[in-house]
């Protein structure tokens, strides 16, 4: 198949997934989330496949998230990306999905790479949760997994201020597995994957699912909060303010809004 907003090859028994915008920031929209679902599904019915890789075009961006109308900076609730199948998807897969961080991953990013099931990432890379200076938020699969991954208090400080992490304050509080010099990310990456093709790929793929299990509730409200309520946040007078002054690069007023 060909694809528009990514690229797929397999190499070695393992699925490369590359989101191929970084003039974008590989931002996500609509077709990106629907390509990348597209070649996990191809990946997942291919027997040759051991291990899957997610990554971003470039050095500077793994992905900065979903990409923003430009006429009021927010996502409309019809052109919001299926990111909950993806993200369902990710878990379901009987192999491993290693991220592989480059640069910046923020925002929806940043719960993408969250999601894969080990993530090594360059000392370049930075992390950052932007939704509530930007009018957006993650209530399912972006909050549950994170707090599992650092713990009650850690997540909500990502959450709720918004700050960057390097790739090793990322590694200090378990968003990474392991830290890599830009010019090794790569051969680093295939190091790792070198050793899962080495385990029981029936004894992961049942793993895969026992850890999947625990969260099964996560997908059912992540389809609520996602689909319905996340998106109907995007119409209100706050998320579009916030949205405004996060792109044109002022400081919001979010006092003026009630609770």
């Amino acid at each position: 198949m060909t694809y528009a907003d990514i690229l797929y090859e397999v190499k070695n028994q393992i699925a490369w997934l590359t989101i191929n915008r970084p003039d974008k920031g590989n931002t996500f929209r609509r077709q990106t989330v629907l390509e990348l679902i597209q070649a996990l599904n191809e990946a997942r019915n291919d027997p040759d496949v051991r291990v899957v890789v997610l990554t971003g075009a470039g050095d500077r961006f793994f992905c900065i998230g979903g990409e923003k109308e430009p006429t009021d900076g927010m996502l409309h609730y019809h052109n919001v990306p299926p990111v909950v199948d993806l993200y369902t998807l990710i878990d379901l897969m009987p192999v491993p999905v290693v991220a592989m961080v480059n640069g910046f991953a923020v925002g929806g990013g940043n719960v993408l790479a969250n999601m894969c099931d080990l993530t090594v990432a360059s000392e370049q890379a930075a992390f950052r949760q932007v939704g509530p200076s930007m009018g957006s938020y993650d209530a399912g699969f972006g909050t549950w997994y994170l707090e599992d991954a650092v713990g009650r208090k850690r997540a909500r400080e990502i959450w709720y201020l918004n700050r960057k992490y390097s790739a090793r304050e990322a590694e200090a509080m378990g968003l990474v597995n392991e830290v890599a010099p830009a010019a090794e990310l790569r051969a680093r990456t295939e190091a790792l994957c070198e050793e899962l093709k080495a385990r029981g790929p029936q004894a992961l793929a049942a793993l895969k699912a026992a850890f999947h299990a625990r969260h099964n509730g996560a997908t059912g409200l992540s389809r609520v909060t996602i689909d319905h309520l996340v998106a109907n946040y995007y119409h209100t007078e706050e998320s579009k303010e916030l949205g405004r002054a996060f792109n044109a690069k002022e400081k919001p007023n979010p006092e003026r809004f009630q609770r």
